[in-house]
């Protein structure tokens, strides 16, 4: 871990990069990649996810790392700013970042292996992620998705799910860039991925509760409650119901579901 943290030089708070990461390799694992591999990355952020991917395939593999978001999205360190420090480190030779890009215009090229890790909720509605899972088909032999498990099994993890809930209809009223637009859950995923031509082989789950996302998605949560004040009644109502599952201390984050198709 400690060659990838000195690789990603990114401004903040160390602890918090390298409970990340440790979330980021647990999940890879789960795909099973190997060394060699060609990977094409979609929803890479800020690369935390990327760089693990870049170790996994080795010297000789490859990771094209796609993300729609600009160059100065994100907080506090940018999304340009992180991947041009990953870009610089030992890792960039063997990765190629296309911020801006939408994956439907980029050309069909051959990749062992495509990725979605905690990207898919960033979609607005089903219609897009199905084209993406679509085009993937025609382009990569295997998929693997990661995802938070909104079937929790701990109630500390409860408020993570009303956060995601409350994130979700404040998606439905306002438009907004953050990263909860749409919530699919594993039956859905592998619905949608059968549509798309794929074959599901294995759904796992990954520990995530350590993370600090349970508790970042709750203030967010908090931070845009003033907007349900406008909201038709019915929506109030199921929004002060969720909020007052925030009001908990010690959240845990839900946990991951890995999805392997081929």
């Amino acid at each position: 871990m400690e060659h990838l943290l000195a690789s990603m030089k990114i401004v903040g708070d160390d602890q918090i990069q390298r409970i990340q990461l440790k979330h980021r390799q647990s999940v890879v694992d789960a795909f099973g990649l190997q060394k060699g591999m060609r990977v094409v990355e979609i929803g890479c952020g800020q690369g935390d996810t990327t760089i693990v991917l870049a170790d996994a395939v080795g010297e000789e593999g490859f990771v094209l790392a796609v993300d729609i978001a600009s160059p100065d999205y994100g907080a506090p360190v940018t999304v340009g700013e992180a991947t041009s420090a990953i870009a610089a480190s030992e890792f960039g030779s063997r990765i190629d970042f296309q911020l801006q890009t939408d994956l439907l215009d980029v050309p069909e090229e051959s990749f062992d292996v495509a990725i979605l890790s905690h990207s898919s909720w960033y979609f607005r509605n089903p219609e897009q992620l199905l084209s993406y899972f679509k085009k993937l088909r025609r382009m990569a032999k295997r998929i693997c998705i990661a995802e938070w498990d909104i079937n929790f099994t701990r109630m500390a993890q409860r408020p993570h799910f009303a956060a995601t809930a409350i994130l979700a209809l404040y998606s439905e009223f306002i438009d907004n860039d953050g990263n909860i637009q749409h919530v699919f859950d594993s039956i859905q995923l592998r619905e949608m991925l059968e549509a798309a031509g794929w074959t599901v082989h294995q759904t796992v789950g990954v520990d995530a509760s350590y993370l600090q996302d349970g508790v970042w998605e709750a203030d967010y949560a908090k931070s845009v409650q003033p907007v349900f004040n406008d909201v038709p009644p019915r929506i109030q109502s199921l929004a002060h119901s969720l909020y007052g599952i925030l009001e908990v201390e010690g959240i845990e984050s839900l946990d991951s579901i890995v999805i392997v198709a081929e």
